[in-house]
């Protein structure tokens, strides 16, 4: 499924997320104290008094962005005092204009409040968010019986760490097995889907012998909990792996799914797969999806990548070229892909769905 969907994932320098709630940077937290100082010492500094008195009255404001309530009314009182003290020569300001600033002050601790509040009420939905990330997807192990794993993920909807893109890796007694998936959707909405299908699949690996059964398991789940939901449209794409007991192969199957992309060498190449159906849409009834063997040589690595990365586009409209780009990148460590291909992304193309990589390795060669 290589459609553009909806949703958009816009992306912030790194010193704009203080506009969002995160703590803001420090040349912020101090432009108040520096104005204050810079003031009082170039008036005390002049030979000739200086009309820079206005510039006082922007302290409380700016205060408001980094300081709390008490740390606000200190500096807004500092700056009525200094306005009033003769030896700053700062031409005393007139009573009505000397209320207006006692009146910007008041207001900038009341902001300054209800600011507080307000960052507060943040970090606890941060915290709260975190830990559902850690309960839905928890942090991937460097190896998972003797297969290596590296992955990444990056939410679309802003100021969220979860979405509808999911991963997983489980040992269990028919062999290592992974999936990745996409729910339809994204965002905090798509989440208990997420969670149904991760457990329909760490159940499925311990009692399911055949991958395509696995698969089978997972669109169940769907299709009960669609069953009684009216104009519900709830599906996932997916593809599972399973690798064999000596490492040499690797089955996968793949349900609406981009193919997992096989690294040999410097040579990058898609996985040639029988495409099924997306799950929750009735594999019981129609053709249930078909097993694919691909032999796996010494290096090979296996990259899977959602949507997120695949439709990525560039400014004028290009996909992403995923094996081009992996090719290109063969030479790094398997921990190191999915980082530096997120780094391209990015850098220099517009991504407009959650953005899911995995980097599966048989450790004997891993090299």
């Amino acid at each position: 499924m290589r459609s553009v969907r909806e949703g958009t994932s816009p992306r912030y320098p790194e010193d704009r997320g203080w506009l969002r709630g995160a703590p803001p940077p420090g040349w912020v937290r101090v432009l108040p104290v520096l104005l204050l100082g810079g003031v009082t010492a170039a008036t005390l500094i002049s030979p000739s008094p200086l009309d820079i008195g206005f510039l006082l009255g922007a302290i409380p404001p700016l205060a408001v962005l980094s300081y709390g309530p008490l740390a606000t009314g200190l500096l807004g009182c500092a700056v009525v005092a200094l306005l009033n003290i003769p030896a700053t020569r700062l031409d005393r300001p007139g009573q009505t204009d000397l209320l207006t600033i006692v009146f910007v002050s008041l207001l900038s601790v009341f902001v300054s409040y209800v600011r507080s509040r307000r960052d507060a009420q943040l970090v606890m939905e941060r915290t709260i968010g975190e830990a559902v990330q850690r309960a839905v997807l928890p942090p991937l192990p460097d190896r998972v019986g003797s297969v290596g794993c590296a992955g990444l993920y990056r939410a679309a909807q802003d100021g969220t760490l979860v979405g509808g893109d999911f991963f997983e890796v489980r040992e269990g007694p028919y062999g290592v097995r992974a999936v990745m998936g996409d729910v339809r959707g994204h965002g905090l909405a798509a989440v208990a889907t997420v969670v149904s299908l991760l457990g329909a699949f760490r159940e499925a690996v311990l009692d399911q012998p055949e991958l395509e059964s696995v698969a089978a398991r997972m669109d169940r789940r769907l299709t009960v909990e669609s069953a009684d939901v009216r104009h519900a449209e709830l599906f996932a794409t997916a593809v599972l792996l399973e690798f064999s007991a000596d490492l040499r192969a690797v089955r996968v199957v793949a349900c609406g799914h981009p193919p997992p992309v096989l690294l040999r060498g410097v040579r990058a190449r898609e996985v040639c797969v029988v495409p099924a159906v997306p799950l929750g849409l009735g594999l019981v009834d129609a053709e249930p999806p078909k097993e694919v063997t691909v032999v796996l040589g010494e290096g090979d690595r296996l990259f899977l990548a959602s949507d997120g990365v695949w439709e990525a586009r560039d400014p004028s409209g290009a996909f992403y070229p995923l094996p081009e780009r992996l090719s290109a990148l063969a030479g790094a460590r398997p921990a190191e892909l999915p980082e530096l291909v997120w780094a391209e992304l990015s850098r220099r193309y517009e991504v407009r769905d959650d953005a899911s990589m995995l980097v599966l390795t048989p450790l004997s060669s891993a090299g």
